[in-house]
């Protein structure tokens, strides 16, 4: 039995907790998260 684990929902919720942490970091980790969401779309 293998579980396999989508990369968006981990980006999302690792990005989720850096904004709650650190708010001020809010368009730096929106600006990453766009970045690497895009990037695995593209290698799809």
């Amino acid at each position: 039995m293998q579980i396999a684990i989508s990369p968006q929902p981990v980006v999302s919720l690792i990005a989720g907790i850096l904004i709650f942490i650190f708010p001020k970091l809010l368009n730096y980790i929106v600006a990453i998260y766009l970045i690497v969401i895009g990037i695995l779309g593209l290698i799809r």
